[in-house]
């Protein structure tokens, strides 16, 4: 079916989804410098922009011969949110944007990426002072992460292969104010949960360094990862580091709370985050051609496999599936929904860094070995320097109080 759609695509003449489209710098920077563009105002959640944001992707999974897979035969999944905006709530309709690979295959692999951002401002979470009115373009947050959802789309319903898995591409709202587009897609499944055999995240793939070079979370979700990445990395040169945790402040938390596989790719934390300088002409679409390679590669050994991946509960990853690259973790489940400085802790895992520490719900980390943490993305980018073994400080408030514990990881 997908090559009699896309056959049909070329004799009308849509541009660029041709068979055996690579996937080229090119590409990705269209798709960046118009979602990021001033022209969509920032994609709040629920904003004109989000829309206008939605429109385009719909129209690319089409022209992508995806079939819709949203609601009442469309490409779009609309939920409801409630935002507060200068304090007051407001009630409004967001909506997830889904379209679907079919191949005929009894598991689907969920190919996935936040498209909101932060609009004007007005909506929780600018880090740039007196921000109000000003757009947040979020080129790489994440923008970046929308041009790899479109790029794969078009990769696989292009190639001259049928994979025996389908795949569901799913572009995420209301990411921003707390997940709550894929926390409402995995409680409204347009495809059942499962025969989800594994979800890829991208959130942040914009400015990827070869130096650093990627942070792979999700590692313990599954002992599949550790079996199948390190050689694709290796053969593609590229450096990485893993975090074991199947929770993060992005959308691959969302099915990994319903025992699903997950992997999210991200290239770091950086100072325009959340800020307004966070435009298109920073991202590295060069980089991001490269992950994204890598993740097609990760994909055709999937499908390859003889076995689905197993789920396991992270933090307990198989033995094979670690590395010298390998990073440690805390045992918290941060408070997505907490918008000041710090991380907020919403739970403790028993016996794990954290609660040997003394770390309760509630606490608000504001500095861990010595390194200020203003974002999630500050938490991760410390816990990617350290090792097993290794004691550092947390600073944290209590309440109203300070306190200084010594955790050791």
């Amino acid at each position: 079916m997908k090559k009699v759609l896309l056959s049909a695509a070329l004799l009308m003449g849509v541009s660029g989804y041709g068979f055996a489209q690579k996937i080229t710098a090119a590409d990705v920077k269209k798709h960046v410098d118009l979602l990021a563009s001033d022209e969509f105002e920032g994609r709040g959640t629920a904003t004109l922009g989000e829309i206008k944001a939605a429109n385009y992707i719909a129209d690319l999974f089409k022209k992508s011969g995806l079939k819709p897979a949203g609601t009442n035969g469309t490409y779009f999944q609309p939920f409801q949110v409630t935002a507060g905006i200068d304090g007051v709530a407001h009630q409004m309709t967001a909506r997830n944007v889904v379209g679907f690979l079919d191949n005929g295959g009894e598991k689907t692999i969920v190919i996935g990426g936040h498209f909101d951002h932060l609009g004007k401002g007005y909506q929780s979470g600018s880090l740039s002072p007196d921000s109000k009115n000003y757009i947040h373009n979020g080129a790489d947050d994440n923008a970046s992460g929308t041009a790899g959802v479109l790029e794969l789309a078009k990769y696989f319903s292009s190639n001259e292969a049928k994979e025996k898995h389908n795949f569901l591409f799913i572009a995420f709202s209301g990411e921003e104010l707390g997940l709550l587009g894929s926390k409402y897609y995995t409680e409204n499944p347009t495809v059942p949960l499962k025969s989800i055999s594994a979800m890829i995240n991208m959130d942040m793939i914009g400015r990827f360094n070869e130096e650093k070079g990627i942070i792979i979370s999700g590692w313990g979700t599954s002992p599949a990862w550790g079996a199948i990445i390190p050689d694709l990395a290796k053969k593609q040169s590229m450096k990485y580091t893993i975090d074991s945790s199947g929770v993060g402040a992005s959308d691959h938390t969302s099915f990994y709370l319903k025992n699903i596989p997950v992997l999210q790719f991200f290239t770091g934390g950086h100072s325009d985050y959340h800020k307004i300088s966070d435009d298109a002409d920073k991202v590295n679409a060069d980089g991001e051609v490269k992950i994204l390679n890598l993740i097609v590669a990760l994909l055709g050994k999937l499908d390859n496999e003889k076995s689905e991946p197993a789920f396991l509960t992270a933090g307990n990853p198989h033995s094979g599936a670690t590395t010298s690259n390998f990073k440690v973790t805390l045992g918290v489940m941060p408070d997505y929904s907490f918008s000041g400085k710090g991380l907020k802790i919403d739970g403790v895992s028993k016996a794990r860094p954290a609660d040997v520490a003394g770390i309760l719900a509630g606490d608000v980390i504001t500095k861990l070995a010595g390194k200020t943490i203003n974002t999630i993305y500050d938490y991760m980018e410390i816990l990617a320097e350290h090792e097993k073994g290794q004691q550092v400080e947390a600073e944290l408030l209590r309440g109203a109080e300070k306190k200084v514990v010594k955790v050791t990881f």
